[in-house]
């Protein structure tokens, strides 16, 4: 139990630290400014994850008293859309620093005294693992914040290693049945839930996720220009917004440059594209002659061990991620090129599943068979539906903590900010089946 406490410590420190670095990387003016309608003020975000913790760790699982319940309201993000946030009376930096830091000294004394076992809430740490996510999922938002704030560079980080192997062409994924999502992953959260089987035909899936070089092909190729490659609704956000390449891209001259974190560089033409909405996603695939991986196909890709006939925790196997497996964690400030993390391939030999991009998947947001909401509805089921696509891997500004092999995100198929790329599949034909 005093390992779990430990690691638990850990996990809550290791995101509080990325949180204050994002939120001390700027000054006040820049923390309190609504640097993009669809994305809230950093200086709430630096709040609302102490609000979580006070209400889950501290008032719930601990039974104390709040430290400040006159606040809730403010940082219930269901009660006020991002773009009206900025007009409510939020804490300042001081006062939001403060009580982030007074509600964490609280919940580390709640876990050296609290049970962590018996309710299902605090069975091996059960709430404290969900805050600890929750914190590194809004420190990712953050960091998406902090892409499309203007002015100078405030974040620096170590470029991603170089590619190490070469990768390309397809994988084919055997018919058959696999074991989706999970019954036995501690902290793994509700829509994870529960484990069950899966049958899918054979597949085949890119062994990479699609390049720069490979999309600026489709820029190239006229792709959006032509409605020919575009579903009805993708075309129409398509011509209403505007979209000619992915967020960020620029012309310089004949070639693409992009903006990232204030730098602007060329294009890498080996790195996974990042920025795209899924109906560029889904357009590209079409003039590919291929089309989006389902949900299941992807997780069947990402986690099926044809040797061992069983799920693992990550392609890899079931360790935790290291360096050498993945790019996660805001180490680096951008996707790997494509080859970079060959320990991190899967037993067929699909690469970088993990990490670097989060992957738009041609699957509306639904719940498991057997899916029980917990600890609270707003978690999941409220999004279910066909409104949000779903989306998988994370991304270079994903923690460790907050992804794994049947960890789950969707969004609305519109969204470009969130650092999402896609890679393609395709059905096999019956010559190929065998």
């Amino acid at each position: 139990m005093e390992a779990l406490r430990t690691r638990i410590a850990g996990e809550l420190e290791r995101a509080r630290a990325r949180t204050a670095q994002l939120a001390d990387a700027v000054d006040d003016t820049d923390l309190v400014r609504q640097h993009s309608p669809i994305m809230s003020p950093l200086v709430w975000d630096l709040a609302h994850v102490g609000n979580q913790e006070e209400l889950w760790l501290l008032r719930d699982v601990g039974g104390r008293e709040p430290v400040r319940c006159d606040i809730d309201e403010l940082y219930d993000a269901f009660r006020h859309p991002r773009r009206e946030r900025p007009a409510l009376p939020l804490l300042n930096p001081t006062e939001a620093r403060g009580y982030v830091a007074t509600v964490r000294d609280k919940v580390f004394d709640v876990l050296d005294r609290v049970r962590l076992d018996g309710e299902p809430l605090v069975d091996q740490g059960f709430a404290f693992g969900m805050i600890a996510q929750h914190e590194q999922q809004h420190d990712e938002t953050m960091l998406a914040t902090h892409q499309l704030r203007a002015g100078e560079p405030v974040l620096a980080a170590p470029r991603p290693p170089a590619a190490q192997v070469p990768v390309g062409g397809e994988v084919v994924v055997p018919g058959g049945p696999f074991t989706m999502g999970t019954s036995t992953e501690p902290w793994a959260l509700d829509n994870e839930r529960p484990a069950h089987r899966v049958h899918l035909p054979a597949f085949a899936i890119d062994a990479a996720p699609v390049t720069n070089a490979q999309y600026a092909e489709f820029i190239d190729a006229g792709g959006y220009d032509d409605p020919r490659w575009w579903t009805e609704q993708g075309w129409r956000h398509r011509v209403e917004a505007g979209l000619v390449a992915p967020m960020h891209w620029q012309r310089d001259g004949d070639r693409w440059v992009y903006t990232r974190f204030g730098r602007t560089s060329p294009v890498a033409p080996d790195e996974p594209v990042v920025h795209v909405c899924f109906h560029e996603a889904q357009a590209y695939a079409a003039w590919a002659g291929k089309r989006l991986p389902t949900e299941a196909e992807w997780e069947k890709a990402a986690r099926f061990d044809p040797a061992a006939g069983r799920s693992r925790r990550y392609p890899w196997g079931d360790e935790d991620p290291t360096e050498a497996h993945a790019n996660l964690g805001q180490r680096h400030l951008s996707p790997a090129p494509v080859g970079a993390y060959p320990a991190g391939a899967s037993p067929l030999g699909v690469h970088q599943l993990i990490g670097d991009v989060w992957e738009w998947l041609d699957t509306d947001f639904h719940g498991y068979p057997g899916f029980v909401a917990f600890p609270y509805r707003e978690y999941s089921e409220v999004f279910f539906g066909s409104t949000y696509k779903m989306l998988r891997g994370g991304s270079f500004g994903t923690d460790p903590v907050a992804c794994r092999g049947t960890f789950r995100n969707w969004d609305l198929p519109i969204r470009r900010q969130i650092f999402s790329g896609f890679r393609c599949a395709r059905d096999l034909s019956a010559d190929e089946i065998g």
